[in-house]
């Protein structure tokens, strides 16, 4: 009996043991049935939004800047793809073991990378290098590190590199434009960059591109007047002059007479832009634009233009030079022999400086001063390049009898090589102003007249002989062409004087002749071994450059016997 009690209760007990964990696990059931119904749809968005906070990320989609061009469709400036390693520090700091391989992939010092992430502990974005080649990038994501990523962004490469340096600038690391054209169509050439959403494993890399926000605008191509087959040209053989006359510098600018454009503009010394080393201010500045210069002797066809126009003198004037000397004041101006009676022709030829003075004295200073502010000294050319400069060009109410003599044979005024070539370019448009461009025209430029075109021809035609063998610029003839010019060579300014062995060495000219194509300007600064006159420096520079850009161009000869064979030999280039 007493057993058999036991044995009741024992399972009287078991069965209370039993609802009790049976009511337990179907309690704990509900629960968590109820729990899940609150999680998957009371709040399914809550978690969704946790969810997406920890996984989803908008990112920056690198937007491709403007390719630059010449005239004829030659790449100048173009954007290739890169990678940029960034890291989160915080993440990174876990995985110390990893720094030395990640430091050695991106070209770092361990120790660099290291103090980089423990100074910033409260970041969570850091470069730790820009621009890899995509095939490195791969390789540094193939570690696998956790909180090491990848950016796509792009940079800029320049293939003709120092050719074409000073007239095209160059863009910093985030691809904005810093110098040159660069800098003066950044609004132009940079494009808007987007945004997607995308969604990225636990070690940041993206799995998945779930939805773009915004569409990234790429930048538009900028089309220039320059021709690089010239560019080339100028850049070659102005480079040599610079080494063989141990000058401090070089400058060239070839100009299209009759539309304005600039199909060549070169420095030296150069700098190439995809080597960050070389940019330096002294280095990368354009001196074609940027730079004045005091023009001696290269200015005297635009005062006998002046005189011309003024109606005091006529194409066949002389002027009296006797006795070779010419007193204004306290200073002397002399030529170097007494050439006596001359006329205008005779002095380009000679390059008097007693005549030019003599014609410029004789002119009222605001009508010689508004002459030569229309041929666009003393303003801006309105290239739109960056820095350009203005020149030098006082106002006439503050010349003396002395700076108005002088400034005729160049000196008292400053101008740049830019604004002396566009100078030459309206005599050769029969004194049609055409406005200065780097842009190529898709049509004709619109001119303006600025001297009536008999006084632009006649100026041109005197020109001609100085290019003679008689003439200072026996150097700048081409064979088969006519061409018109003048040589300069000016000492250079010291505070306090002049120097006495430090020249200036220009040479300007158009051609050909008979339908003049192209001017430029050449000047070499500070030649040195005892050469320095302009028609030996300056006018072979002129004359290797212009006559292959002729036959390049397919412009035909006009010089005669000798046009024939050179006709010949452009035909045969079979250029358009």
């Amino acid at each position: 009996m007493k057993r058999k009690a036991e044995h009741e209760l024992f399972q009287r007990r078991f069965r209370r043991r039993m609802a009790f964990v049976a009511v337990t696990f179907m309690l704990m059931g509900v629960a968590l049935g109820a729990r899940a119904v609150k999680l998957q749809f009371v709040d399914q968005d809550f978690f969704q939004r946790q969810g997406d906070a920890r996984q989803m990320r908008v990112v920056d989609v690198a937007a491709h800047r403007g390719t630059i061009t010449d005239r004829r469709g030659e790449p100048l400036a173009v954007s290739s793809p890169v990678d940029s390693v960034w890291v989160n520090p915080r993440e990174l700091r876990n995985s110390p073991a990893e720094i030395p391989r990640l430091a050695k992939l991106v070209g770092r010092d361990p120790d660099w990378v290291l103090r980089a992430i423990s100074s910033q502990p409260e970041r969570e974005f850091l470069y730790l290098r820009r621009h890899l080649p995509p095939e490195q990038a791969a390789a540094v994501m193939a570690l696998g590190i956790p909180g090491v990523h990848l950016q796509r962004e792009y940079r800029r490469f320049y293939p003709g590199g120092e050719v074409t340096g000073h007239v095209l600038g160059f863009t910093n690391i985030d691809d904005v434009g810093q110098e040159g054209l660069e800098l003066a169509y950044d609004h132009w050439l940079a494009g808007e960059p987007g945004q997607k959403r995308v969604r990225r494993d636990r070690l940041g890399n993206v799995i998945e591109d779930v939805e773009s926000i915004r569409e990234a605008r790429p930048g538009r191509d900028l089309r220039l007047s320059i021709d690089l087959r010239i560019q080339y040209l100028a850049y070659r053989e102005l480079k040599r002059a610079v080494q063989a006359h141990q000058a401090k510098s070089g400058s060239m600018v070839v100009l299209d007479v009759r539309s304005g454009e600039v199909l060549a503009m070169v420095n030296q010394p150069s700098f190439n832009p995809n080597d960050r080393s070389q940019l330096s201010a002294e280095r990368y500045r354009n001196r074609a634009t940027n730079d004045i210069f005091e023009p001696g002797s290269s200015i005297k066809p635009l005062i006998v233009a002046a005189a011309l126009s003024s109606g005091r003198f006529a194409a066949d004037s002389e002027i009296d030079t006797s006795p070779g000397w010419l007193t204004v004041g306290t200073k002397t101006i002399e030529d170097r022999n007494n050439l006596g009676r001359i006329d205008f022709p005779t002095l380009l030829l000679r390059s008097s400086n007693v005549g030019a003075s003599k014609v410029a004295l004789a002119l009222d200073p605001r009508q010689l001063w508004g002459e030569l502010r229309r041929f666009g000294l003393g303003e801006v050319s309105a290239t739109g390049f960056p820095g350009e400069s203005a020149g030098v060009l006082t106002e006439p109410e503050l010349w003396r009898p002395i700076g108005q003599a002088t400034l005729a044979y160049g000196y008292g005024l400053s101008v740049t090589p830019l604004q002396l070539a566009h100078a030459y370019a309206v005599l050769g448009a029969d004194g049609r102003a055409a406005p200065v461009s780097l842009l190529a025209l898709n049509r004709p430029a619109q001119l303006r007249q600025v001297i009536e075109p008999e006084v632009a021809r006649a100026v041109l035609e005197m020109m001609e002989p100085v290019v003679s063998a008689e003439g200072t610029a026996a150097r700048a003839a081409i064979a088969g062409y006519r061409v018109a010019g003048k040589t300069g060579t000016a000492r250079k300014f010291m505070a306090g004087g002049y120097h006495d062995d430090r020249y200036l060495s220009v040479f300007g000219g158009v051609a050909p002749v008979s339908d003049p194509q192209l001017a430029a300007v050449v000047l070499i600064d500070e030649p040195s071994g005892g050469v320095y006159y302009g028609g030996e420096v300056a006018a072979p520079v002129f004359s290797r450059v212009l006559g292959d850009a002729l036959r390049i161009l397919g412009i035909p000869p006009d010089d005669g016997a000798d046009a024939r064979s050179v006709g010949t030999l452009v035909q045969a280039m079979g250029q358009p």
